[in-house]
């Protein structure tokens, strides 16, 4: 790359074809710097790690500011921010952690019941860390959002809380009430999923509580949600018409074709040579695609946390309209979105993209011939891996 692009652009216009500003980045990561002993507003934040399980890290986190610091979990928030404001945000969370058993969740010593007493907060709430040393190492995940430097912790003490919302207490405090049925409590009277997989994770929910590793609960929440809403569509009429929806986002194309019929769902990824999960592609498009029909499937899908994700995000526009359907979801990711940002991405995405009001079709081929003009993936090879468009048209002879 010529670097006098760096010059000209100086992070405002993306010369490098990057979506982000690898040197605004560098930079930031470079700026963290924090004392031993901090006092911040938890948003509230509250990361459990999965190394050594069922012996884990949890790590309560506050940037080192004192303010109203609900945006930096805040995912809705997060999808009109451009990357590199994205990045500062989630990189300037500090984590202080201690390791316990996840069954120390339902028998909690000091640190880990105030640390569960944090993340049923409604709001930021004060808390002063004391680190054994210097907070390093950031975390970037493809499930996660990102978030800053950690250190073990030494001293965690609470300050000014903000007051629990009462459907949260009242499921908090019924621990004959289990997990699955939490979650779904919780969705049903509109607390937001990312509340509750952190909810999950630090072992405030169910009969025998645990603690669960944050990129499990994420998507563990996704699948719980969805699935539920999934069992309410399917008693609803279907769509009547094809339905095509677009939406392009930092270098990412979503599609979504919804089909008369009952349920059925795909997603599929192209990740073109240059982003995150295809850096060495050598000129190949790395394409994948997981599926299910009316009876949903058995196994996990390896395509990810972005499958439950992106299901739920159509689940939910599905069961405000009262309908069931068909449904294709395809995203091409382009070269340059190369950083791991989590699969709120996803979801904030889809969920965006069918606000919009559709392209109607009668026939499906009418459908492709109009994505075809967006994709960059030639459309025969999409129709070579896609379940529902065999499936549709499996109905038709």
């Amino acid at each position: 790359m010529d670097p006098r692009l760096c010059v000209i652009c100086r992070s405002s216009k993306y010369l490098c074809g990057l979506a982000y500003c690898p040197i605004v980045v560098k930079s930031i990561t470079k700026k963290i710097v924090v004392p031993k002993d901090m006092v911040g507003s938890s948003p509230p934040s509250i990361f459990v790690g999965r190394y050594g399980y069922p012996k884990v890290s949890v790590y309560p986190s506050a940037p080192p500011v004192v303010d109203d610091t609900s945006i930096y979990e805040d995912p809705k928030t997060w999808l009109n921010m451009d990357l590199n404001t994205f990045l500062s945000l989630r990189l300037s969370l500090v984590r202080g952690g201690e390791s316990f058993r996840v069954t120390d969740a339902n028998n909690p010593q000091r640190f880990l019941h105030d640390v569960q007493t944090l993340s049923i907060s409604s709001g930021p709430s004060e808390i002063e860390m004391e680190f054994a040393k210097e907070p390093r190492k950031v975390v970037l995940d493809e499930t996660l959002p990102p978030i800053g430097p950690s250190a073990p912790i030494r001293e965690f003490k609470l300050g000014t809380l903000s007051a629990p919302q009462r459907i949260v207490e009242r499921v908090y405090e019924d621990k004959d009430l289990k997990s699955k049925d939490a979650v779904i409590t919780l969705y049903s009277n509109k607390v937001e999923v990312n509340v509750i997989s952190r909810l999950l994770s630090v072992g405030v929910l169910g009969v025998k509580r645990k603690l669960v590793p944050t990129r499990r609960s994420i998507t563990a929440v996704d699948k719980l949600v969805s699935d539920s809403l999934i069992e309410e569509l399917k008693h609803f009429e279907s769509i009547d018409k094809i339905e095509v929806y677009v939406r392009r986002h930092m270098k990412n194309l979503f599609i979504g074709i919804l089909i008369p019929g009952n349920w059925a769902f795909e997603w599929g990824e192209a990740w073109f040579p240059g982003s995150t999960w295809n850096q060495f592609g050598h000129g190949e498009v790395a394409l994948e695609l997981d599926y299910e029909g009316y009876r949903g499937r058995r196994t996990y899908p390896k395509i990810g946390g972005c499958y439950y994700a992106s299901r739920l995000g159509v689940a939910e526009s599905l069961r405000l309209r009262k309908r069931q359907a068909m449904v294709i979801l395809w995203r091409e990711i382009y070269p340059g979105f190369n950083l791991p940002v989590g699969v709120w991405f996803v979801r904030e995405n889809i969920r965006e993209m069918f606000k919009q009001k559709p392209e109607v079709f009668d026939t499906l081929d009418q459908a492709l011939r109009r994505v075809k003009g967006e994709l960059k993936v030639n459309l025969q090879e999409w129709l070579k891996i896609s379940y529902v468009v065999k499936l549709f048209r499996s109905r038709l002879f």
